[in-house]
């Protein structure tokens, strides 16, 4: 009588084990992502301290200053928090254009004449609130000019790719070099100071065109809100929308998509537009809220630190924030290595380098692993993967 208990325990104890059995093999792949979503992050570092190694240099006091250096006071993080915000505007932009397949280089022109026609905009304040629209703020006029000099700057990027055959890198490489040169001219010229040209950039908005900052600390709330909602803004339009989705068509296979009906062209413009708009808002951002003038470089080389936000953040406006503080932080904390440890503050430079090769070799080992993995299952080779991750 005693052997249906045992036999009842056994099978229970093997279903018990099969079970277990399921969730592992279930959970491995998902261990294994997470493990090489981390990797960079380590080989970064030993890439770093190897290389702080060499130059004779302590890398656990190399990193403590680059720590305290972007976070040890109210101020220092309100530095942070502003130069993050135009990296989350342009990476998000970016992520569009990523996610159908096309290279906007051109973000640092967009910034530039985001920042041109908001300048325009404080420059005639007086006008524009007297004559036109007097119930309007003038930072919401401001608001408004940047992400249309944005726009209209990536839709001629996109005009020349489509109907002019160039390459979006090689217009947007031009067009950054036009909207330069036009800002300069604009401030040694006819918005020179009264006093003269200098490369300290046009004579300073009045008040109401400049962002209100939180107390004495240099970060305007109000750019952050507008940074944050561009993020969630972007999320779900490229998530739960059509537009979204033909997007997401085209920069997986752009023939097959128009092949299916997918209007290429309008959705090429929109991208290009959607992108412009954020980096225009960015260069009106920069214009009211850090500097409160057009200078020469406005852009301050974002634009191209924002596509490498992009590319690490995988396209994904989600995680752009995240990746953008990161980034920020290093460019506030690494001029304290120069001050305290006499090393270069590039040595920031370096780390952000680092992490961008660590993220492209590990992202490339998982796609020589995922084709392997295909090629594997077509000869009909036992790979040791479950189905799912086949599919995967």
């Amino acid at each position: 009588m005693k052997i249906i208990p045992r036999l009842a325990l056994d099978v229970a104890d093997g279903h018990i084990r099969q079970d277990v059995c399921q969730w592992v093999h279930r959970a491995a792949p998902l261990i294994r992502d997470a493990l090489l979503t981390l990797a960079p992050v380590p080989l970064a570092l030993l890439f770093t301290t190897l290389l702080l190694l060499i130059v004779g240099g302590s890398p656990l006091e190399a990193y403590r200053n680059i720590l305290y250096g972007a976070f040890e006071s109210p101020q220092k993080i309100a530095d942070v928090v502003t130069a993050c915000v135009p990296l989350i505007l342009c990476g998000v932009g970016m992520s569009v254009t990523f996610t159908a397949g096309l290279w906007n280089v051109g973000v640092e022109g967009q910034i530039i004449l985001g920042a041109i026609l908001a300048t325009w905009v404080a420059r005639n304040t007086d006008v524009l609130i007297r004559v036109l629209w007097p119930q309007v703020p003038v930072l919401a006029l401001m608001v408004v000019a940047g992400m249309l000099g944005g726009a209209l700057w990536g839709t001629v990027a996109a005009l020349l790719k489509i109907y002019g055959k160039v390459h979006e890198i090689f217009g947007g490489l031009g067009l950054n070099y036009a909207a330069q040169g036009l800002a300069i001219w604009l401030i040694f010229n006819p918005w020179k100071r009264a006093e003269g040209a200098t490369m300290q950039g046009t004579d300073p908005f009045p008040d109401p065109a400049w962002m209100p900052q939180l107390g004495k600390l240099r970060v305007a709330p109000l750019a952050v809100v507008l940074a944050l909602a561009a993020m969630i803004v972007v999320y779900f339009l490229l998530r739960g929308t059509r537009w979204g989705l033909e997007l997401k068509a085209m920069g997986k296979n752009f023939r097959s998509a128009f092949v299916l009906g997918v209007p290429s062209t309008p959705r090429m413009l929109t991208a290009f537009a959607a992108c412009g708009a954020l980096a225009g808002l960015a260069g009106a951002i920069r214009c009211s809220a850090v500097y409160g003038r057009l200078i020469p470089e406005i852009s301050g080389g974002l634009g191209y630190l924002s596509l490498l936000v992009a590319l690490l953040s995988g396209y994904r406006p989600q995680w752009v924030p995240l990746i953008a503080l990161f980034f920020a932080a290093l460019g506030v904390g690494s001029p304290r290595l120069e001050l305290n440890m006499h090393l270069d503050s590039s040595i920031g430079g370096v780390i952000e380098a680092s992490v961008v090769l660590a993220v492209m070799l590990v992202s490339g080992w998982r796609a020589l692993m995922k084709r392997n993995r295909v090629f594997s299952k077509r000869s009909g080779k036992n790979t040791g993967f479950s189905p799912e991750e086949e599919v995967a």
